[in-house]
């Protein structure tokens, strides 16, 4: 693929040299912002950061403050941009019910363009994760449904789950974080089955929840009030985590009571930064990378998470009959047990 370079000069208090670059899918040329820390170490993560629906790379990058937790920490970023619609709108193809007629393969794009900057870049395959506001979030769901292969865990800042895809998740174990408002005018959290706002059919967010938890087999939680150190922002954070004693996976909703359809840390809820909770939850499931010769070789051991019957259900390893073994690493196989052994 020809990858294009366009330097953009941004005049603010002092001039900024800001790299926007091009990569071509599909035959459309597609742009994405990307940056990494002076100090990155060969192998590094990578955090994949979408906008929302009529928004750009750019504008997320200003106002997540991703850049500076990647530098803290030493993660390279990516902020792709979305094609535009008919109102010239910047989207990520979700599925909404005022684009019908929108066939944009954004699942190939992202994907194509993680393994273009794991090469590129000397990133870790094996560490890859993915977030965003709003349509930003409804694409990181997307993702988490078709390709969680690729992505190692995602995470959502007011965005939702979506009918038109929700099918495609199957049994998909992956981890999931949400940060959503109570209040949230655009993406309702007790959902819209009846499209009575446009956008399409979608979830309420305890059934987002609750389907997530049950694909990684979190069958405990924990429930913790968020300081309230913002007392005059009108909403305050109740983190659920679910989790299991058995499985490393994690599901994580952050309530917030009051919140609308923001950014929390940038706008409306101000109690936390949303790219630092982001990160706390991402790396717990960062996989140790060596390198050599500035090769990265990435090893991630292989652990079995659970066993189920053919209709989902977690059942014993020794159960009798056919079962399918999930691993950690997105593949399964199926096992027949001549006797039950529990």
């Amino acid at each position: 693929m020809r990858i294009f370079t366009i330097l953009l000069l941004l005049s603010n208090s002092i001039n900024i040299i800001s790299q926007i670059q091009s990569f071509i899918h599909d035959g459309i040329i597609r742009q994405y912002i990307y940056h990494e820390p002076a100090n990155i170490s060969p192998g590094a993560p990578l955090v994949v950061v979408m906008h929302g629906y009529s928004g750009s790379a750019s504008g997320i990058k200003n106002y997540s403050g991703m850049n500076s937790v990647a530098n803290q920490n030493g993660f390279a970023v990516c902020y792709p941009q979305g094609t535009s619609d008919d109102w010239s709108n910047n989207f990520w193809n979700v599925g909404y019910d005022f684009h019908p007629n929108e066939t944009v393969d954004d699942i190939g794009f992202i994907i194509s363009l993680v393994e273009h900057l794991q090469i590129q870049h000397n990133l870790s395959p094996l560490n890859t994760f993915a977030t965003g506001m709003s349509n930003g979030g409804e694409m990181s769901y997307m993702l988490a449904c078709q390709a969680p292969q690729t992505f190692t865990a995602i995470a959502s800042v007011a965005g939702t789950m979506f009918d038109s895809y929700g099918s495609t998740c199957g049994n998909n174990s992956i981890p999931v974080m949400e940060i959503h408002g109570t209040d949230d005018g655009v993406n309702l959290w007790a959902g819209d089955y009846n499209n009575s706002t446009g956008w399409g059919v979608f979830y309420h967010m305890d059934t987002i929840i609750e389907k997530w938890s049950q694909n990684n087999f979190c069958d405990q939680l924990l429930i913790e009030n968020i300081p309230d150190i913002v007392t005059t922002d009108g909403s305050t954070i109740e983190a659920q985590k679910h989790f299991s004693s058995n499985y490393d996976n994690e599901v994580w909703l952050y309530k917030v009571i009051g919140g609308d359809h923001d950014w929390p840390g940038d706008y409306g809820n101000m109690d936390i930064d949303s790219s630092e909770e982001i990160w706390l939850f991402f790396s717990k499931y960062l996989t140790n990378v060596t390198s050599s010769n500035n090769i990265t070789s990435s090893f991630k051991e292989k652990k079995i998470i659970a066993h189920t019957d053919l209709l989902g259900r977690k059942v014993n390893a020794n159960h009798k009959g056919l079962i399918i073994r999930l691993y950690n690493n997105g593949s399964s196989e199926k096992i027949f047990n001549l006797e039950d052994n529990n």
